[in-house]
């Protein structure tokens, strides 16, 4: 945990629960990340379009015309008001728009602009050459001005994806050691702790940064925070917990949780820390995935959770409602979401209101 209280900064990035203009997706196309599951996906799609709808606008990004003209499909026949969202022809690699998107601050002046970091698709897929255009493409969109990190000791952009920081909109970060300085998928080879500071301070305006350690299994990002742990008001912070000993999160959620409760955010103080369950076990071919109900997404007025046909769905599904008094709790299930190595957080990129 470090502080950066001597940085006046020029920029600040909201929290998630900050009033938004709209969302951004991008409509599933690539169908290695969902195999034989696709056609669900779609389905699955459109009925996040329809929810996120309830809310707030909806933009999304379309591969080629025809996955346009299919995701003009898939959503009138789920009945998705056309009024709620608008598709844009934007070739992209594999659509997950948390991290190939740019992160949205507001300057001093009030003003909206995108920080555009470099994609690099996770630094392990060799196929992001279109979704490393994808920031440019919404600022064009959306006309609102942009500009490109780079890092503090001349070495070019910074590679970083927005599911590895997460904020409560005054001055505090979360993100993890595992994803930013390990040197397995390493983004930004040497780039130190002090280095990371630096940028989020000049272009987040950030004056703590908590660092976690590792994140959850079966994650193909090598530990983006937003499986983990999440702000969730400026004090509140809700942190994953799995408490059976024999389950490979035990160590690194317990080491995780003891981290935020030693923490203090930029104004120096003690962080509520809540508990989420995690759910059981889910496996594709062996191979673990990140199921989470950290990776929610907080909207205008609800917040989706994703649900894994378990029995813990419940509590994560309460303990949500009770942090969020003012917003719908709706669970999505998710199940087949998650063979894409994602949910509801990583395939959205929130646009704050102007």
């Amino acid at each position: 945990m470090s502080s950066n209280n001597s940085v006046q900064p020029l920029r600040r990035m909201p929290a998630e629960w900050e009033p938004h203009e709209a969302t951004w997706i991008a409509w599933p196309h690539h169908e290695p990340d969902w195999p034989d599951k696709l056609e669900a996906i779609r389905w699955a799609y459109a009925e996040i379009v329809r929810t996120i709808g309830l809310s707030e606008r909806v933009e999304i990004l379309c591969h080629d015309e025809d996955v346009a003209a299919e995701a003009r499909l898939y959503l009138t026949k789920n009945d998705v008001n056309q009024n709620i969202y608008r598709l844009h022809q934007v070739a992209n690699d594999r659509g997950w728009l948390r991290d190939s998107a740019p992160t949205a601050v507001r300057t001093a002046n009030g003003a909206i602009e995108w920080i555009a970091w470099q994609f690099k698709a996770w630094a392990k897929y060799d196929n992001y050459l279109r979704d490393a255009h994808v920031p440019r493409a919404i600022q064009e969109i959306t006309g609102l001005p942009g500009i490109e990190a780079t890092r503090p000791d001349e070495g070019g952009r910074v590679v970083l994806e927005g599911g590895a920081i997460d904020t409560d909109g005054q001055g505090t970060l979360l993100t993890t050691e595992e994803c930013l300085l390990s040197r397995i998928q390493w983004r930004n080879p040497g780039l130190d702790r002090a280095g990371y500071e630096k940028i989020f301070a000049e272009y987040l305006g950030i004056r703590q940064t908590i660092w976690l350690g590792d994140g959850c299994a079966g994650d193909d990002t090598h530990g983006h925070v937003d499986d983990i742990a999440r702000f969730v008001a400026p004090q509140t912070v809700v942190c994953v917990h799995e408490p059976d000993p024999g389950d490979e999160n035990h160590a690194p959620s317990q080491e995780n949780l003891r981290r935020l409760q030693a923490a203090r955010n930029a104004e120096g103080r003690e962080l509520r820390v809540v508990t989420l369950p995690m759910p059981r076990p889910i496996s594709y071919e062996g191979q673990r995935l990140p199921a989470s109900y950290a990776n929610f997404y907080i909207t205008n007025r609800c917040v989706l959770v994703p649900t894994f046909n378990d029995q813990n769905d419940r509590i994560a599904l309460n303990t949500l409602a009770d942090l969020f008094p003012d917003r719908r709790i709706i669970g999505l299930a998710a199940a087949d979401l998650v063979l894409g190595q994602g949910t509801l957080h990583c395939l959205t990129q929130q646009q704050p209101s102007l």
